[in-house]
């Protein structure tokens, strides 16, 4: 930005006089700032006329906008089918960095100073190739956490206390991804069925921490408070090395479809932030009833503004961008690799080294763009979600009817980086690769249900996806039946397994290392309770599953063919490239008709590693997809003269098990298993 720039210092700037409040409207015809009384929150003791420049910015001024104080916009301007002015409203100034409920549907901006000692706190700045993301929920984290002093618990203090910061270390995972953190609220439709938006994807402000997160003791003390909170979070899990990235929300806002809430943006240039045909009917691809119009340079500018803000002022490592095809749609609505904003966000030097993630889809016509963002994009691959699930669960239960499931070669291509998703230039880390997440069944729900039970979200169990390659193993929900139980955490232990040992970035979602349920319920956006809040109270299956994925954790550290950079080129070395080579259950290399038959489920996977940065390395992972036994001959390969099992996902203990073998001998291999050798 230079001194030029006609969209500087937008919201409000200090200075040694009070302060100044500069906000943009085309179509506004007058605006003028309100501030209110120190204690009653319906008493305006000042109001200030806003002038308006040659660039549509309005500003006004006053020694009475200080720290701490309550202010608000009140805006007029034409009807029109495009416009939706209320000047009888007191809106909420887009840039606010702290906001104040003052009713039940009421906020007003806060002005906060922002001031904070990091006292040398860094970013860790943790390699992708080493990145390991967490999913979690601040409140769900810590809400049942008995290690957690219980004023804290479901807070961002709660997230940051001494005993989650162990668990996440002890674990093993780099990066803690929040769901959105924005300050939200509920959707109305929820409001009046009484239930209550959980997840967070309703944002009502684009620079305010969600206050609700905070502790009592913070939200009491009011904006500054919470913002102090909240950075002292990330200082401290910075502190002990863990990256934050957060889940943001910019393809749309809590203001709803046309006949939802004048909160801020309606109110204040509705024409401009949302995009709408000419007669006024807005263009929704987002399924919340509006859709942010990024093709504009002012909503453009205020999406860059607030992750600048929260990159640089709050120090966070990186983003999620909830439905990013939103965000690339261009003055036609069509989704563009290049658009100015995308483009903007990956090249931006106040954005150096933070972590970009895409969501690469929206519900608008053209809205699946997997694999289509640009280079320093890293993306959900759902195609690798489905394919995963497939294999270890419908699959099988396609076999116990009698039916072929996919062979072996596609979950082959999964596990090596998806290339034919990702093109070469981009490489194997620009898959987010992951199982589960917030949104759909739990790793343990999709072993224990075949169909979605959303009843107690109060549609009649018709929200949520049908699509959930799911294999309940017999039996629909909890059982005791113990051998429907050992098969379905042998196929927990598969999943974990095959997330954590493939080339990508690995996500976990909070609660599936230890097998967390939701009880069978794939949308549970709607319940902020003891369903969504992760149990502490664990049983001993699930201490042994929190132990597997420690220990495949570690695997993926100490193992960097697992970890490969580059895609690989046939003939070629490619440094932190893997060399991948494929064989057959009888030790023979994987043949066209092995690739792509639908009876072939038996793998053996060799990656040896090219060293760029660490020492020389190579594994074999042998994967058999049948639920029957199968011999396999250890393949032969030259540099390599024993294999030394490190994991075997039929068992929780090889302390018994043989650990040596010699290339070209032959292994009995269980039924819907996997085993990591090192190679030597």
């Amino acid at each position: 930005m230079t001194s030029g720039d006609p969209l500087r210092n937008l919201g409000v700037r200090l200075g040694a006089n009070g302060g100044e409040l500069r906000v943009w409207s085309k179509n506004a015809d007058s605006m003028e700032l309100c501030i209110f009384d120190e204690t009653d929150p319906n008493w305006i003791v000042k109001t200030v006329p806003m002038t308006r420049d040659t660039n549509d910015v309005w500003f006004g001024r006053s020694r009475t906008l200080s720290p701490g104080r309550r202010y608000g916009i009140r805006v007029s301007g034409p009807a029109s089918a495009r416009n939706s002015f209320h000047p009888e409203k007191t809106l909420i100034e887009p840039y606010s960095r702290g906001l104040v409920r003052v009713g039940p549907d009421q906020w007003q901006s806060s002005v906060v100073d922002g001031g904070f000692d990091w006292a040398g706190s860094v970013k860790p700045k943790i390699a992708l190739d080493h990145t390991v993301v967490y999913e979690a929920h601040v409140r769900g984290l810590s809400k049942l956490n008995p290690a957690v002093p219980a004023d804290l618990r479901g807070t961002y203090a709660g997230l940051a206390h001494e005993s989650t910061i162990g668990y996440l270390k002890n674990l093993g995972v780099t990066t803690v991804e929040l769901l959105p953190v924005h300050a939200f609220v509920s959707e109305q439709r929820l409001i009046k069925q009484g239930l209550t938006n959980y997840w967070g994807y309703n944002t009502f402000n684009f620079f305010s921490p969600h206050a609700d997160y905070a502790t009592m003791a913070s939200q009491s003390a009011g904006p500054e408070a919470v913002l102090r909170e909240f950075k002292g979070m990330v200082k401290l899990l910075h502190e002990a090395g863990l990256e934050v990235i957060l889940d943001v929300v910019y393809n749309h806002t809590a203001e709803e479809g046309p006949n939802g809430p004048v909160s801020s943006l309606r109110g204040i240039d509705n024409a401009t932030y949302y995009r709408q045909n000419d007669a006024g009917a807005y263009i929704d691809v987002t399924g919340c009833g509006n859709t942010l119009n990024v093709s504009h340079e002012v909503p453009h500018r205020l999406v860059l503004d607030s992750l600048r803000y929260w990159a640089n002022d709050v120090q966070i490592d990186g983003f999620r961008f909830d439905l990013a095809v939103t965000l690339g749609r261009d003055g036609n609505v069509e989704y563009q690799r290049d658009h100015p904003l995308l483009t903007a966000i990956r090249t931006d030097p106040d954005l150096t080294d933070v972590k970009l993630i895409a969501e690469p889809w929206d519900i608008g016509q053209g809205g699946w763009q997997t694999g289509n963002f640009a280079d320093g994009w890293t993306e959900w691959n759902d195609r690798y979600r489905d394919r995963m699930r497939s294999f270890w669960l419908t699959d099988l239960a396609a076999a116990r009817d009698g039916h072929a499931g996919s062979g072996i070669g596609r979950f082959a291509t999964r596990l090596a980086g998806s290339s034919n998703t990702f093109s070469q230039e981009r490489g194997p880390l620009a898959s987010l690769n992951f199982i589960t997440a917030h949104d759909g069944f739990t790793m343990a729900d999709l072993t224990a249900y075949n169909v979605k039970h959303n009843v107690g979200n109060g549609e009649s169990n018709r929200d949520g996806t049908d699509s959930n390659n799911s294999f309940n193993h017999g039996v629909e929900g909890p059982t005791r039946n113990t051998t429907i139980l050992t098969t379905r955490r042998k196929a927990m232990r598969n999943l974990l397994a095959t997330l954590l040992l493939s080339a990508g970035v690995p996500m976990i979602t909070a609660g599936d290392e230890f097998g967390r349920s939701q009880r069978g319920n794939n949308n549970a956006y709607c319940h902020d309770s003891e369903l969504t809040w992760l149990n502490w109270d664990l049983d001993d299956w699930q201490v042994d599953l929190h132990r597997v994925s420690r220990r495949l954790l570690e695997l993926r550290r100490e193992n960097p063919a697992l970890r490969p950079v580059r895609f690989g080129r046939p003939g070629e070395t490619t440094l932190s490239a893997s060399e991948m080579d494929w064989y057959n259950a009888l030790g023979e290399s994987m043949s066209e008709e092995d690739w792509h038959s639908s009876d072939e489920r038996t793998l053996q996977y060799l990656a040896a590693s090219t060293p760029e940065r660490e020492e020389f390395n190579r594994i074999l992972l042998i994967v058999q997809g049948r639920e029957a036994d199968v011999t396999v001959t250890l393949p032969v390969h030259t540099g390599v003269g024993s294999y030394t099992l490190l994991w075997d996902s039929s068992h929780d203990d090889i302390s018994d098990a043989v650990i040596e073998h010699a290339p070209g001998a032959r292994l009995l291999v269980p039924g819907a298993s996997m085993q990591l050798f090192r190679a030597h």
